[in-house]
């Protein structure tokens, strides 16, 4: 039974979720921000599970178009639907009552990314936009929400709405710095969607789905997944260029050589079977990294 649940939600697929947010309190460790338990539980409660909803839509979706097995019957994993789209949403509706306004036009947003990501006339996964907003989605806006409900009240935006104005501050150099933290989430998260649709190519076609692999064609969608992973240090770099972070965070430059190899396999053969492990491989290297020296660098 937890087998089957786990098959239907992908349960190992959720690293992305998962490594961004580890990334983040690495970082809120790093820079002695207190943190609020309360809010960060709520928080990563309602993002997991969101996750694991998108998943099963993107699988219920996908048994109608490309002829997979689903896990159960259709009733049932509509309900499972539902039952973790339910919690998720009284999870975020709680963290926006708690927190502020900010959060619950974040939380509306990722809300209805995450459902019209395969769901609708035109859903996003179909088109070349399915890695920029995984990338973003997860790169971004966990980093922002965690970092945001965890800092005093308007050190990153301040928004005021009155029946006569709105009035948006954004303080620059908080900003500029989740930014630069959300290279590395961005550029691996984007990347694994990458490597899954080049691989999967001809079959999308086949099913009239026009992911970016089709519009660049394969050769350059590899170099791109190349280029994706250098980004991803570039971030560091210019982290402790800057210094945001520790001179120590350069260390995980050092994995450039696994990763390097990685990409090498993928560059030779695209393969669902075979090489498309290569991506979840680099992420997990990248993020693995970066997570532990910033948290070894709180420490020292």
């Amino acid at each position: 039974m937890i087998k089957k649940f786990f098959n239907y939600i992908e349960i190992k697929t959720k690293i992305t979720s998962t490594f961004a947010f580890l990334m983040t309190m690495a970082y809120l460790f790093y820079i002695r921000q207190s943190i609020n338990l309360e809010l960060t539980l709520v928080f990563f409660a309602s993002m997991f599970i969101f996750d694991l909803a998108t998943t099963a839509i993107n699988n219920y979706i996908d048994t109608k178009t490309n002829q997979q097995i689903l896990a159960y019957t259709r009733k049932t994993a509509k309900n499972i639907i539902f039952i973790l789209l339910g919690i998720s949403t009284v999870l975020g509706l709680y963290l926006a009552y708690r927190t502020d306004i900010i959060i619950l036009i974040i939380g509306a947003i990722c809300f209805a990314c995450g459902i019209f990501y395969t769901f609708g006339p035109v859903p996003i996964s179909r088109q070349p936009l399915g890695e920029a907003f995984s990338g973003i989605f997860y790169g971004l806006f966990i980093p922002f929400i965690l970092i945001y409900i965890n800092m005093p009240d308007n050190a990153i935006l301040s928004l005021k709405i009155s029946a006569e104005t709105i009035s948006l501050d954004i303080f620059v150099v908080p900003i500029i710095t989740i930014l630069l933290l959300s290279i590395a989430p961005i550029c691996t998260t984007a990347n694994i969607m990458l490597a899954n649709n080049t691989c999967d190519l001809e079959r999308d076609i086949a099913v009239k789905r026009y992911t970016l692999p089709y519009y660049l064609g394969k050769q350059k969608a590899v170099y791109l997944f190349a280029v994706l992973n250098y980004l991803a240090y570039l971030g560091i770099i210019m982290m402790v260029a800057f210094k945001i972070l520790s001179p120590i965070c350069l260390l995980s430059l050092l994995t450039i050589f696994p990763v390097q190899r990685n990409i090498n396999t993928f560059l030779k053969v695209q393969d669902k079977e075979t090489t498309f492990i290569s991506s979840i491989k680099n992420y997990v290297i990248i993020m693995g990294s970066i997570t532990l020296v910033i948290f070894v660098s709180g420490i020292i």
